[in-house]
């Protein structure tokens, strides 16, 4: 016993001279970092500058100025990533506390069920029920499957808009009743219009400018009005809407479109539910009808067009109308609108996108990736005051309309002389200013003139009308001081193909063109 005492005490001495060893060296190196070593560093650079020249003295003050900052630096990351590791504890400290309350909520829930089953006890109690763990367990049970069935409800029913428009139209096509005063020709069909502006709008409106724009919507589905403020440019759709009984969808274009999201809407994953924009309502509810649906996109040029409408863009020149689907959702799943099929919705034909466009310094410039596929109409003055008498709106199918469209197609065909003229200005156009019309855009001419024959006016009035804002729009990107000769050159080509009367719109485009040069 009193060996193991003699070793324990001399053990317990030793490790403790062992510890203020430790503690002694440990202040001992911080002695000599912080004022030993940096003393002896002193005293020799003291030493040895007694023998500095002047060089040694440049030399040696640069390098110790390096050498400090070097010091500096060091230091200054060692703070930075200190700071950082106390931010991330600090951050997992907040962690704990949020597990913590989250903890103290789940058993306040806890809490507030017992509290429930306690009243639906003493409910039961008072209907008259055996007040026992059955009856009990059974209300529940039918309580938790009601709102179950709610939940359910609620998270089929993620389209709250277009569900509301199936329910408008009890999920049937409203047939548009045509009479035999509203089976009326093209010409026709201008002047009712005009005449319906004038009396019922106060809109006045002259024949070529709605000739230009019936013809506009039988060559594209989608058309941009342009013009100063004032002239017109929402209006003539408005009136249009109420003209054919159905109105017209404005919507108001933002600056921050980027993508079709910010048209269409888009479905928030977190909710569950998909952000249905009034553009998208208005497409979903033309499929409920067969007359004539036109939806407004105001200043449509406050953002970038080629970037929110890309997809219609494409979508509309597919050739197969079955083709012209959206995609709406990535799936489709029970209580979706009837007509989302696999999360997709088929654009209907009867269906024309129009938007107004202002040209100054708070707008976009519309590509030309968009002025060719659609129709562009130009309302730069306003018509004279007409007095016509009271007329009636009318109701249209699409399907009658659009077989005006084909009827004037077919019985106003472009004549072969003008097409021949029509192909040598494309040839001089395309040599002299490397630009041509295209497949596309001769499609389109072959669909708006004869519609504008039909609607009352002259066929190279047409003609020269689509082939200004199509083609010789394009020139202004040119570098138009190096092609006088071209523009001269250009008016004499007209002068000899359609005469000197014809092809006023072009005429004025080039001579606006000269003077910019």
């Amino acid at each position: 016993m009193s060996e193991f005492a003699t070793w324990y005490i001399e053990f317990i001495q030793s490790f403790f001279e062992h510890i203020v060893s430790i503690i002694g060296t440990l202040f001992n190196l911080i002695w000599q970092a912080l004022w030993g070593n940096p003393a002896s560093y002193v005293d020799s650079f003291v030493a040895a500058s007694m023998n500095f020249n002047a060089l040694d003295w440049i030399i040696g003050i640069l390098i110790l100025i390096i050498n400090f900052i070097f010091v500096l630096s060091l230091l200054y990351f060692i703070v930075i990533l200190l700071r950082r590791y106390f931010r991330f504890v600090k951050r997992e400290v907040s962690k704990d506390d949020l597990l913590i309350e989250i903890g103290d909520l789940n058993q306040k829930l806890i809490d507030i069920t017992d509290e429930k089953n306690a009243i639906l006890t003493l409910k039961s109690s008072d209907l008259g029920m055996a007040s026992n763990r059955r009856s009990v367990a059974g209300a529940l049970s039918k309580l938790n499957e009601d709102e179950e069935e709610e939940k359910v409800q609620e998270e089929t029913n993620r389209f709250t808009k277009l569900i509301a428009v199936d329910e408008t139209y009890r999920m049937q096509v409203l047939q548009t009743n045509m009479t035999e005063s509203d089976m009326i020709g093209l010409s026709q069909l201008v002047d009712r219009f005009i005449k319906f502006a004038a009396s019922q709008m106060k809109l006045f409106y002259n024949p070529k400018i709605i000739s230009i724009f019936f013809a506009g919507m039988a060559s594209s589905k989608t058309m941009i009005l342009e013009g100063i403020s004032g002239t017109g440019k929402t209006s003539l759709p408005y009136s249009m809407g109420k003209f054919f009984n159905n109105d017209t969808s404005i919507i108001s274009v933002q600056p921050s479109w980027r993508d079709r999201a910010e048209m269409i809407g888009y479905l928030n994953e977190f909710t569950k539910k998909f952000n249905e924009t009034d553009f998208l309502k208005s497409i979903y509810e033309a499929t409920y009808r067969t007359d004539l649906n036109f939806i407004v996109l105001d200043e449509m040029n406050l953002a970038r067009v080629e970037y929110y409408f890309a997809d219609f863009l494409s979508i509309l020149e597919l050739p197969n109308t079955s083709e012209w689907l959206i995609d709406i959702v990535p799936d489709s799943i029970p209580g979706d609108p009837i007509h989302l099929k696999e999360g997709k919705l088929l654009l209907p034909t009867n269906i024309w996108f129009i938007g107004t466009a202002n040209r100054d310094d708070s707008t976009f410039a519309i590509t030309d990736k968009v002025y060719d596929r659609a129709a562009s109409i130009i309302l730069s003055t306003k018509a004279d005051y007409i007095d016509a008498p009271f007329t009636e709106s009318i109701h249209m199918t699409h399907d009658y309309l659009q077989s005006l469209f084909t009827q004037a197609i077919k019985d106003n065909p472009i004549s072969q002389k003008t097409l021949e003229n029509l192909t040598k200005l494309d040839q001089f156009i395309s040599q002299n200013f490397q630009i041509t019309f295209g497949n596309r855009i001769m499609k389109q001419i072959n669909s708006f003139v004869p519609v504008y024959v039909a609607c009352g006016q002259n066929e190279l009035d047409g003609l020269d009308y689509i082939v200004t804002r199509k083609v010789l729009r394009k020139f202004e990107f040119l570098n138009l001081p190096f092609l006088k000769k071209e523009l001269d050159d250009l008016v004499n080509l007209i002068d000899k193909l359609f005469g000197k009367t014809a092809f006023q719109e072009a005429r004025d485009m080039i001579a606006n063109y000269k003077k910019q040069a």
